[in-house]
C-alpha cells in the first residue's frame, strides 16, 4: 500500500509539472490538511484543492511534518479536483512514537495510516456567491499496524469520518484585509485522527465534533490564521486533547504554497504538553 501511495503522488507531481494552473484566485484552494483534503493544516475547509474552475480540473501534492519533541508526524499525499465540484484525495500518515515505545516497552516504533478522501461542493462559492461555500466530505481511514491500538482499547482498525464544512471569504472586512472564516462539523470515532484506531473501551460510537479556522489575507501571497479541532475521548488509558494551531502561509504563485505553524496538541497517548513546529509544502495546479 505504501508503494501505491508513493506512485500516485509521483504521478500527480508529473501532472503538475506539465499542467497550467486553473482560473481561481491565488490561495483560494487553501493549504492541505494532514489528512489530504484542502483547507488548513488540521481542519478541512469547504474549498477544493487546486485552482480549477467549473470547466477545469486542478489538484495538488503535499508533504507535511509536525515535530513535538516526543512525537513526529509525517504526512504526504495528493488530491484531484474536477470542475470545482468534486475532490478526491489520498494521504499516508506515519507517526514516530519512539519515545513512548522506549518508555512503555511497546513492540512498534511507528503508527501508520492511509486516508482516502472524497469532498463534494454542495452549493455556494467562497468569493462570488451570496451564500458561503458548503461542502460535504468523507474520509475512509485504515490503520495499518493495529497491535498497539488494540492493546490500549481501540475497537477497530478502519472507519469513516463524515464532515460538513462552510467557508466564506469576506473581502476588505478586517481593516481592508480579506478575512476567511470556516466552520466544520465532523462525525467521527477516530482516536488521534485514527492513528490509534477507532472507538474504544470508554466509548465506541461516533461523536459530533466542532472544528474551525480563521485566516487573514495580508496580501495575495501572505496569510496568517488560527485553527481549532475538537477531539473525541474514547480510550480510558489516556485523555485525548483538542488541537489548535497558529500558522503563516506563503503562496508566491499558484504552483507553490508553503505553510509554517505552531501546533498545540496537548496530551497524546499519556505524554502531555505536546507542542511544536509544523511545516508543509504544497505544489498545486
Amino acid at each position: 500500500m505504501r508503494k501505491t501511495v508513493l506512485v500516485l503522488v509521483l504521478s500527480s507531481f508529473t501532472c503538475i509539472a506539465h499542467a497550467q494552473p486553473g482560473g481561481r484566485l491565488l490561495a483560494t484552494g487553501g493549504a492541505t490538511s494532514i489528512e489530504g483534503s484542502a483547507g488548513g493544516g488540521i481542519v478541512p475547509w469547504a474549498v477544493l484543492s487546486g485552482y480549477g474552475t467549473r470547466d477545469e480540473w486542478g489538484g495538488d501534492v503535499f508533504a507535511t511534518r509536525v515535530e513535538t519533541g516526543d512525537y513526529r508526524l509525517d504526512s504526504y499525499g495528493a488530491a484531484l479536483s474536477l470542475g470545482n465540484r468534486l475532490e478526491l484525495s489520498l494521504a499516508r500518515q506515519r507517526l514516530d512514537i519512539d519515545a513512548l515505545a522506549k518508555a512503555a516497552g511497546l513492540p512498534e516504533r511507528t503508527l501508520n495510516q492511509d486516508v482516502f478522501g472524497l469532498k463534494v461542493r454542495l452549493f455556494g462559492d467562497l468569493v462570488y456567491d451570496s451564500l458561503p461555500q458548503v461542502s460535504f466530505g468523507a474520509q475512509y481511514k485504515r490503520q495499518n499496524n493495529f497491535q498497539i491500538p488494540s492493546l490500549v482499547g481501540a475497537r477497530r482498525d478502519a472507519d469513516t469520518d463524515y464532515y460538513m464544512a462552510a467557508s466564506r471569504l469576506f473581502v476588505g472586512a478586517a481593516g481592508g484585509y480579506n478575512l476567511l472564516l470556516n466552520g466544520t462539523l465532523r462525525y467521527s470515532r477516530a482516536n488521534e485522527t485514527g492513528l490509534l484506531g477507532f472507538g474504544g473501551d470508554r466509548r465506541d460510537s461516533r461523536s459530533l465534533l466542532k472544528e474551525g479556522s480563521a485566516a487573514l489575507l495580508l496580501s495575495p501571497q501572505w496569510v496568517v490564521g488560527i485553527e481549532y479541532r475538537e477531539k473525541p475521548d474514547n480510550l480510558s488509558f489516556a485523555g485525548e486533547s483538542d488541537w489548535q494551531d497558529l500558522f503563516v502561509g506563503y503562496f508566491p504563485s499558484k504552483r507553490l504554497g508553503l505553510v509554517a505553524g505552531w501546533a498545540d496538541l496537548g496530551e497524546i497517548a499519556t505524554l502531555e504538553d505536546q507542542q511544536g513546529l509544523y511545516l508543509s509544502l504544497q505544489l498545486s495546479y
